[in-house]
C-alpha cells in the first residue's frame, strides 16, 4: 500500500471515529444537561419546601408561645383580683414561664437556646396545671401516643 492510500483509508478510518465519538458524546451531553436541568428545579422546589416547612413550623410555635401567654395572662388577672387564689410557690412558678415566654427569640428562629425554652415552658406549664389541679392541654403539638416514627 502506498503511502498516500494509507493516509486516506486513515482519514476514512478517523471519520468513522468521529461519527461514533459524537454519538457517545451526545448521550453524553444530554445527561449532563438533564442533570444539571434536574439539578436547578431541585433547588428551586427544595427553596420552596423549605419555605412551606418554614412558614408551618413557625406558626404552630407562635401558636404554641401565645397558648401559653394567654393563660399567663388569666392567671396573673386572677392574681391581680385575689392574690390569695393562688399559692405563693404557684404564682411564682407563674411568674418563670412569664419570664421565659418573654425570653423565647421570636424573631430569631436560628437561636440555639428556642428548643431548650419550649421544652422549659412546657415542663412549667405541666408544673403549674399539676399545682391547680386542672386538666388543661395545649392541643396543637402532639401527644406521645399520637406520634409515629
Amino acid at each position: 500500500m502506498d503511502s498516500q492510500s494509507q493516509s486516506q483509508s486513515q482519514s476514512h478510518f478517523h471519520s468513522i471515529e468521529d461519527i461514533f465519538d459524537s454519538s457517545l458524546n451526545l448521550e453524553e451531553t444530554h445527561f449532563k444537561e438533564g442533570f444539571d436541568d434536574g439539578y436547578k428545579q431541585g433547588l428551586i422546589a427544595g427553596k420552596e419546601e423549605a419555605q412551606d416547612v418554614g412558614l408551618k413550623h413557625g406558626f404552630e410555635v407562635g401558636e404554641e408561645i401565645g397558648f401559653y401567654q394567654g393563660c399567663v395572662d388569666v392567671w396573673n388577672s386572677v392574681i391581680r383580683i385575689d392574690s390569695s387564689s393562688f399559692s405563693k410557690r404557684l404564682q411564682q412558678n407563674i411568674k418563670r414561664m412569664e419570664v421565659l415566654i418573654e425570653k423565647y427569640p421570636l424573631m430569631e428562629p436560628e437561636d440555639e437556646s428556642v428548643q431548650e425554652i419550649m421544652d422549659e415552658l412546657r415542663l412549667k406549664f405541666r408544673v403549674i396545671r399539676a399545682g391547680l389541679g386542672v386538666k388543661l392541654e395545649y392541643d396543637g403539638y402532639p401527644k406521645p401516643k399520637d406520634v409515629e416514627f
